[in-house]
């Protein structure tokens, strides 16, 4: 703390503790000032610097007698050293103790004068065997800076000597400690902590080892496993830990008992200490979610930045440790299991061989620290260190045993990296450091699982998609194959294996939430992030080409030709005049042309009709991961619970456990909703699709789709009642009729209900139709800027009227030339989604009561939308770790390609049937 003293030669006459002191200068003949500085004292063989009393080596300093009355003069007393007793004066020059036992041993003084060697403050025999002379540095290789240390300098040569000598468990510990803050590293040429550490271990091989462990030499610390090539492997992989954890259990099953030995640097062992408590995440949290990196199952994760000046507080003096993990054997006694530290700052041969993925070129060790602010000293041990070492990353892995029903594990490693710091300004200075702990099995197995399937599955799409551009060729008819035959495979393709990897990821999203969140004894562990990239990727893969397919699809209904045949006939015969002759003529009443207008805009709306609400799928996904917490699924923990208190600790988020649930909630609900839509809501409110084709027919209006160019749809929209276009009472009484079977069916055949088909056209139907179709259309070609305006609207006006009397003259059977037939398609055809009759003389109407024809509409391509929307979310949910974010993205994108759709779908509606698009609202 702070507090006030009085100079030299001045004595203290008054003091409280506080800030206010009292001082008297010391006269001449006494000006030296007692030790505890509050009286004035003669000193016979000089002062110190703080004006105190001094006397010489091996002498202690008396100040008063032994009732404690102060003496005028102070008195030096030489202790004796002889063989009566044996003593010296202690560190602190106050009393005489017995001198250090080696003095003792070596000259039977507590002199140690030459030929004897003294060093660090024991005595040796120049006869004795000592180990080869030590270099006390220390190599800082990040830094690049190999300093002297002075606890090295101090305790080196001496702890070597008295291990090597006496065997005394304080100086190898000491030894063991210095050779840790060496980073464990060996080199056959080097004579440092290390060096010296390895030279006492094989020439005490006599000694024996320490319970049946052959690294481990008695009276030495366990620091190695041995150096030999591939004993990593044999010491993490041999043996099983003979104990088995579970998710759910009693506390002995669920949590890692870990235990630390800790030794200080001077080798005095400390305590036995149990890990939970935060002992060696350097990062401060609450008691709970410190000790929750050692519950069984759970990821854990922890970082921060902390301050080099709290480094130098905190750890003013390095502690040692030597991990173990603690069971019960058969007998209910327990035992310690040796946990190894894989260093990843060791160097063997001046290579850094535990950065490496090779195991058999690991080097194992037992003992590590936390923080080193000892070694980095170079001059004097009450200063500030030049460079501190600081266990920047720790991480324990946990390896499951693979085929294991019962929660078996190898043993525990704990890897370890350590940040050198140049010390320069300890209270701007920080250091990110970070305690995790990982839990990972084998997934070589589920890779070649998951390959063999994508390869299957891969094959089988190669063959569906040729049989699906086969059926386009034969609907396209044409039969050559070309670079439109190609392009038009590989968007079948993209769309098919976009499909395929939907179903893998999804399946091993599901597989891992299941059996990982609801297994009790524990057989597998969630893949480590590095071992998710082949999965994300297979996400981004699947996400890539089913938007692929998607755009095709938007292009490919975006270029439908399709046209309203209109059945009303003119009803009687009105005067018309005739411009430019001045003459009145009868000629037929027009047929009104709002029921096509009407119809056009029905067909308008349901254009972009989905099975599901979008909007309620965004919500209601949001509202289960959200508020309902079916997103704590996704945590990297044992827990299966939806819900965590905010005082215990997260895990991270696992990117598998991620999309599986958000795809799992997302199919979930998607598939409740059309079940909703298809088993009661279109049944008992509103069916549009249906009532379109029921609008058609009221409107005695047929609608003629070509999505291909020999395929299509046909809606057989022609009135029973021969016309539409009535007023309200005669359009009542028509539907009574209907109501009551008054008159005929609906059906394009007699007596039959069927007004939905699909078309296959034939070559010189389709020809016939284009050269109608062009003159419809010519108004947007170059010919308009030979015609005026007026031309073109009449020329558009005879081709929109020739189209309407080719086709219903076409559905009537009028042209033998280009006749047409009736028939059910076969089952196979229906599987396979083509035709295998080509309809070369005749037409082929295919009847459909499927409705079909919402193919060309959103409405029949719900599959193909849902998945891109589950893989969209999933995609920025990924990205982003957001499943706020990614519900609003998605909905964004839903509403942004809706409008596209719309857009220019009645672009395309107007310009195919020549309904004015200002009609269209």
């Amino acid at each position: 703390g702070s507090s006030c003293v009085c100079q030299p030669g001045y004595r203290m006459v008054s003091s409280n503790g506080g800030s206010s002191v009292i001082c008297e200068k010391c006269p001449e003949n006494m000006s030296g000032v007692t030790q505890d500085g509050w009286n004035c004292i003669t000193c016979p063989k000089g002062l110190t610097a703080e004006g105190k009393c001094k006397c010489l080596n091996n002498e202690i300093l008396v100040e008063r007698s032994i009732d404690g009355i102060l003496l005028n003069e102070a008195l030096c007393i030489h202790c004796n050293g002889s063989e009566q007793s044996f003593s010296a004066s202690d560190a602190s020059g106050d009393r005489c103790v017995r001198c250090e036992q080696t003095f003792i041993n070596v000259s039977k003084s507590c002199d140690c004068s030459s030929p004897n060697i003294l060093t660090g403050g024991l005595c040796f025999g120049a006869s004795d065997s000592l180990p080869p002379k030590g270099v006390a540095t220390v190599r800082f290789g990040q830094l690049g800076i190999t300093l002297t240390s002075a606890w090295f300098l101090k305790n080196l040569q001496s702890s070597a000597s008295a291990c090597s000598l006496y065997s005394n468990l304080t100086a190898c510990q000491a030894l063991g400690n210095m050779c840790v803050m060496n980073m464990n590293s060996l080199s056959s040429s080097s004579t440092d902590a290390c060096g010296l550490f390895q030279y006492i271990y094989v020439n005490t091989a006599r000694l024996g080892i320490v319970h049946s462990i052959a690294f481990w030499r008695h009276n030495l610390p366990w620091l190695y496993y041995g150096d030999q090539p591939g004993l990593a492997s044999q010491v993490l992989e041999a043996n099983h830990f003979p104990t088995i954890f579970s998710f759910k259990g009693t506390d002995k099953d669920v949590k890692l008992q870990f235990i630390a030995a800790s030794f200080d640097a001077a080798g005095n062992f400390l305590k036995w200490q149990n890990l939970e408590g935060g002992i060696l995440q350097l990062c401060p949290d609450t008691q709970t979610k410190l000790n929750a990196a050692y519950a069984f199952g759970t990821t854990y994760q922890q970082s921060c930045k902390i301050s080099v000046s709290k480094i130098l507080l905190d750890f003013a003096n390095p502690i040692f440790y030597d991990l173990f993990l603690e069971y019960n054997g058969d007998n209910g006694q327990q035992y310690l299991w040796a946990v190894p530290v894989l260093n990843l700052n060791l160097q063997y041969s001046e290579m850094f061989v535990n950065q490496g993925s090779n195991m058999n070129n690991w080097l194992l060790t037992r003992r590590f620290f936390l923080v080193d602010t000892l070694s980095g000293k170079e001059n004097d041990l009450g200063k500030l260190p030049r460079v501190i070492r600081i266990a920047s990353k720790i991480t324990i892995s946990i390896r499951l045993v693979s085929h294991t029903q019962r929660g078996t594990i190898y043993p525990p490693l704990l890897t370890i990296a350590y940040t050198d710091v140049l010390v320069q300004n300890p209270e701007t200075q920080s250091v990110m450091v970070s305690f995790s702990v990982n839990y990972e099995m084998n997934q070589s197995e589920a890779q070649i699982q998951t390959d063999i399937t994508l390869g299957v599955l891969g094959g089988l799409a190669v063959l569906w998609s040729l049989l699906k551009t086969a059926g386009w060729k034969r609907r396209t008819g044409s039969s050559i194959i070309d670079l439109q035959t190609v392009l038009k495979f590989l968007l079948f393709y993209a769309g098919d294996l976009a499909n395929v990897f939907f179903v893998i990821t999804v399946g091993t999203g599901i597989y891992w939430l299941v059996f990982f969140k609801a297994q009790q004894f524990v057989s597998v562990l969630l893949p480590l992030p590095s071992q998710e990239e082949d999965f994300v990727t297979y996400v981004a893969c699947a996400f890539s080409l089913k938007a692929l397919q998607f755009l095709q699809l938007l292009v490919s209904q975006l270029a439908i030709d399709i046209f309203f045949i209109d059945w009303e006939r003119p009803k009687g015969k009105v005067l018309k005049a005739v411009e430019g002759e001045g003459v009145i003529k009868s000629a037929a009443a027009p047929v009104s042309i709002w029921r096509t207008y009407f119809i056009a805009n029905e067909w308008n709306e349901i254009q972009t009709v989905r099975k599901i609400n979008p909007l309620f799928q965004v919500l209601a996904v949001l509202f289960f991961l959200e508020v309902v917490g079916f997103s704590n699924l996704a945590l990297m923990d044992s827990s299966s619970s939806l819900t965590r208190s905010s005082e215990s600790y997260i895990a991270p988020w696992s990117r598998i456990l991620r999309f599986g649930v958000s795809a799992a909630l997302w199919l979930a609900i998607a598939f409740l909703q059309i079940i909703f839509f298809s088993v009661f809501y279109e049944r008992f409110v509103e069916d549009k699709i249906s009532q379109f084709v029921d609008l058609c027919c009221m409107s005695n209006i047929s609608v003629f789709l070509l999505s291909h160019s020999c395929f299509g749809y046909y809606i057989h929209g022609r009135s029973v009642h021969g016309h539409a276009d009535t007023n309200m009472e005669e359009m009542n009484m028509n539907l009574k009729r209907e109501a009551e079977n008054l008159c005929s069916q609906r059906g394009l055949l007699p007596n039959t209900d069927g007004q939905t088909f699909q078309i296959s056209i034939s070559r010189k139907m389709r020809l016939h139709y284009d050269r109608i179709h062009e003159t419809l259309t010519r108004k947007r070609g170059p010919a308009r800027l030979l015609d005026s305006s007026a031309n073109t609207f009449e020329q558009s006006i005879r081709a929109y009227n020739t189209m309407n009397k080719f086709l219903s003259s076409f559905i009537d059977h009028v042209h033998k030339e280009m006749d047409y037939i009736v028939k059910d398609k076969l089952l196979l055809e229906r599987i396979l989604g083509m035709e295998f009759m080509e309809p070369i003389e005749k037409s082929i109407f295919y009847n459909d009561e499927g409705h079909s024809f919402s193919d060309v509409l959103y409405y029949g391509n719900e599959t193909t939308l849902l998945i891109f929307d589950v893989l969209f979310f999933s995609i920025v949910d990924l990205a982003s770790q957001s499943f706020v974010l990614a519900a609003i993205l998605t909905y964004l994108q839903q509403e942004i390609f809706r409008f596209i759709r719309n857009t220019l779908g009645q672009k395309n509606l107007a310009s195919k049937t020549l309904v004015d698009e200002r009609f269209l609202i």
